[in-house]
């Protein structure tokens, strides 16, 4: 029985049950799993009797290993999600007692941490909660939404106790292990739901978190009492600490932030822009623990450990007798490397390397030399098996098919003695510690296999990196040559040296400050990144295949013909919609509105969501990438008025949109004017792209001149093609909605689709607007269980009284309407519902 058809096998079975969008009872998994394991202990027994194979053995244990893999993977799901947040707690507040698990994470407005719940009580009465949940404790959040909630357009929509919740008391320092009493509000996990987006749900899912929420610290709360504090999380209160040192030593908060990633792995700790330039030069890789960072660190542990085995001789041969110095550097440094990601939080690229490392220097040590292929499905069912999630993680297939591209391509390979390029499954520096010295004799061979070898993974990579991320960057391959070394060899060992002699942190802030300067003057080349429009799995796979076959070694007759595999990737452009139509994209933003309008050859796009944080907002958190992966060049931004939840990520998408042009009812003063100078929305402007009308209905030009609420100045945009008609309408309220009903265009009003007007507030879609409308279906774009209550239930009474189907986003997640099929509607979250994703109730 191949061992290398057991591990393809079994992760077949693992991604076959991923793709389930709900899960069965869990008893059947279990038998699932114990049939197929009964079922090849019969196989390999009547295999080893009759000493060969019987025919159809591999088939048959491809099939059992997959159904394997299915069951315990659907055997875990099943019982971690019978411990989730029932639906009746969500919105309530209780009273938990718990201990802080891991390094809190400080924000502009707070500071978010994991609690491990031990007692739980509503209104007296214990109540069962999920072992874990991630909380805020907001401190700026409050005094922001103070500001808003005292406006009388949000207020009149807030619940009593808003007011509370935004003067709540500031945060206190709060440290692993620590024992807290509070009161907090859950909510299920519930993250956005848009094509080509983050999995947030995934994501918590992964950490085994089963509920978010915050503290209840307001006037009326009972305040946070810290009931103890212990030693119980050991490594996550010394990651603290030393991150608190780093920040008191250096003053640069940007530098200082990147040293902290690559110390205790708090990727959190880097800004949004030095990102955006590590992305744009493709050097993110680098920049917290990754792979590579514990690869050189268990190479150094283990030649260092070998080099003192051997010198142990002098005083006592015993040490080497019992186990040889090459073993023993290759054990010791797997150890340390193992505390070292410890220490680095335990990130999944950090247990992905490890496992991969142990896999491969447990065989060494056995003396087993299997051939390059089968070592590699066996570390890669190793993570599966740990870690079955891992799987929908562009990180493991970043790992892996580089790793894999690697073994392929080299002509040594079959020994299982390679270093992997990206840092993943460093065989030679783990457990060939001879290898670096040979390197640093011969440097110029060193060089040269280093730079075939990040030549071969860039060419390998550039197609999975598309279809993952719709973006690769062409100065990646020079960025990495000088990124690669300075990090490992001078910036990470700096760095963490720090740690023992704080002073030298000042040499490490100084190295990334040169290199953060090199890869601004990188990033700032014209055509330093491309974006494309995201591609079927077909093309990435073609892609791999021809960016392998162009670097093996070959004949270049034979090498040229991986060159047409690479080109669907790069050259795929997505279906439009046909001329004379139009569809629209409402994109799951949380509380705020952002509306796609796509014809034959133009794109508009209709506000562009709420802000966040400083660090974050809709832009960069979904447009930006859903206009990258939908391969979008954006016409016109319409910003309907000026309030946060609409212009949030207007920034971001300007600057990734320079030829767009700006429409928007904002006032001469603000600061988005700066970015891009903006048209006032006047009613009866009036355009047309692709036999598609687009028309301004309101505010009229008079509006400008008195002072209105921002509200009142939202821009209403007509969309028609003479058959079908949506009305986009901002957060216009009442008296606008009667002037426009009673207008002498009122019959223009009439429309299929309709976006609910102040995402369903109680001051707005009176009875008289929604009868001159008429629409089939509207869309309220509002986030899951939001302060506000949007859209109120006397709203959704008057549309249900209508016969207008109603859409959620929260329910629907981004939802997509066509003029072609008017009645319908397509929603994300049904599309690609997975079993780990929440299914809001209306």
């Amino acid at each position: 029985m191949s061992p290398g058809l057991v591990f393809s096998g079994f992760i077949v079975g693992v991604a076959a049950q991923l793709q389930q969008s709900g899960l069965w009872p869990g008893e059947w998994y279990a038998a699932l799993a114990a049939l197929s394991v009964a079922m090849m202990v019969l196989l390999w027994a009547a295999t080893a009797r009759k000493k060969g194979s019987i025919r159809g053995t591999a088939l048959t244990v491809v099939v059992f290993a997959a159904l394997l893999g299915f069951g315990l993977t659907g055997w875990r799901a099943s019982a971690f999600q019978s411990t989730t947040l029932s639906p009746a707690l969500e919105g309530r507040d209780m009273e938990v007692t718990g201990r802080v698990l891991a390094m809190p994470q400080p924000g502009e407005d707070g500071v978010r941490f994991r609690l491990g719940i031990e007692s739980a009580r509503l209104n007296g009465q214990t109540v069962k909660l999920p072992p874990q949940i991630l909380l805020g404790w907001y401190s700026g959040f409050g005094a922001r939404d103070a500001k808003s909630l005292l406006n009388k357009e949000v207020g009149q929509d807030a619940d009593p106790f808003e007011l509370g919740l935004a003067l709540q008391r500031q945060p206190q320092i709060l440290r692993a292990g620590e024992r807290w009493h509070m009161t907090v509000r859950l909510k299920a996990p519930h993250g956005n739901s848009n094509p080509y987006g983050f999995d947030y749900e995934l994501w918590l899912w992964e950490q085994g978190i089963q509920a978010t929420g915050y503290v209840r610290a307001g006037p009326h709360d009972a305040p946070p009492l810290k009931l103890s504090s212990s030693w119980e999380h050991p490594v996550e209160r010394a990651r603290q600490s030393v991150r608190e040192a780093i920040y008191q030593r250096v003053e640069n908060r940007q530098l200082a932030g990147v040293l902290a990633a690559l110390v205790v792995g708090d990727q959190n700790a880097i800004e949004r822009a030095d990102w955006d330039v590590f992305r744009a030069t493709g050097v993110a890789h680098l920049m917290s623990i990754s792979g590579l960072h514990i690869t050189m660190f268990a190479w150094a542990a283990s030649l260092l450990i070998s080099g003192l085995w051997r010198r142990s001789v002098k005083l006592t041969p015993r040490l080497c007798l019992a186990l040889p110095a090459s073993s023993a550097g290759a054990l010791g440094g797997l150890f340390l490397a193992t505390l070292y990601a410890l220490f680095s939080g335990w990130g999944v690229p950090a247990q992905r390397t490890i496992w991969m490392l142990a896999v491969v220097v447990l065989l060494r040590q056995s003396g087993k030399q299997w051939p390059w292929l089968q070592t590699w499905l066996l570390a890669m069912a190793v993570v599966v098996v740990l870690d079955p999630w891992a799987l929908m993680q562009a990180g493991f297939w970043l790992s892996f098919v580089a790793v894999g591209v690697l073994f392929a391509t080299d002509s040594g390979a079959n020994d299982v003695r390679h270093m992997e390029a990206t840092g993943q499954f460093a065989l030679k520096n783990a457990v060939e510690p001879a290898f670096w010295p040979q390197a640093l004799v011969k440097p110029a061979a060193g060089l040269m296999r280093a730079a075939r070898e990040q030549w071969v993974v860039t060419l390998a990579l550039t197609p999975l990196s598309l279809l993952l991320f719709n973006q690769v960057s062409l100065v990646g391959l020079l960025a990495n040559a000088v990124a690669i070394p300075w990090v490992t060899l001078l910036v990470t060992p700096l760095a963490m040296l720090g740690v023992l002699w704080a002073p030298v942190w000042d040499g490490a802030a100084w190295a990334v400050g040169l290199l953060a300067w090199f890869l601004q003057w990188l990033a700032s080349w014209p055509l330093a990144s491309i974006s494309v429009a995201a591609a079927p799995l077909w093309c990435a796979v073609a892609g791999v295949l021809g960016g392998g076959l162009v670097a093996m070694r070959l004949p270049w007759h034979w090498r040229a013909l991986g060159i047409p595999l690479l080109l669907p990737v790069l050259l795929w452009q997505p279906a439009r919609v046909a001329p004379g139509q139009f569809e629209l994209l409402a994109a799951d933003i949380g509380q705020g509105d952002a509306v796609l309008v796509r014809t034959a050859s133009h794109t508009l796009l209709y506000d562009t969501g709420p802000f966040f944080s400083r660090e974050s907002d809709a832009g960069n958190r979904v447009l930006v990438p859903l206009l990258r992966a939908l391969g979008e060049r954006v016409d016109m931004l319409m910003l309907s008025h000026r309030d946060t939840d609409h212009t949030g990520g207007a920034s971001a998408v300007l600057a990734m949109q320079p030829q767009a042009a700006l429409l928007s009812s904002i006032e001469d003063s603000h600061e988005l004017q700066a970015l891009r100078k903006s048209v006032r929305c006047v009613a009866g402007q009036r355009w047309e792209w692709d036999s598609v009308t687009f028309e301004v209905l309101h505010p009229a030009a008079a509006d400008y001149e008195v002072v209105n609420k921002s509200n009142a100045m939202s821009c209403v945009l007509r969309v028609s093609n003479g058959s079908q008609t949506a009305l986009l309408v901002g957060d216009i309220e009442v008296p606008q909605e009667l002037r426009l009903a009673s207008g002498t265009d009122s019959a223009r009003l009439k429309a299929d689709f309709l976006l609910v007007p102040h995402h369903g507030s109680k001051s707005s879609s009176s009875a008289i607007f929604l009868d001159a409308v008429q629409p089939q279906l509207a869309l309220a774009q509002a986030g899951y269980r939001n302060r506000f209550g949007h859209p109120v239930e006397s709203v959704v009474a008057r549309y249900q009284a209508r016969g207008i189907r109603l859409i959620r986003s929260p329910q629907c997640g981004a939802a997509t309407w066509k003029s072609l099929k008017p009645g319908n509607i397509t929603c994300q979250r049904q599309e690609g519902q997975r079993y780990w994703h929440h299914v809001a109730a209306l």
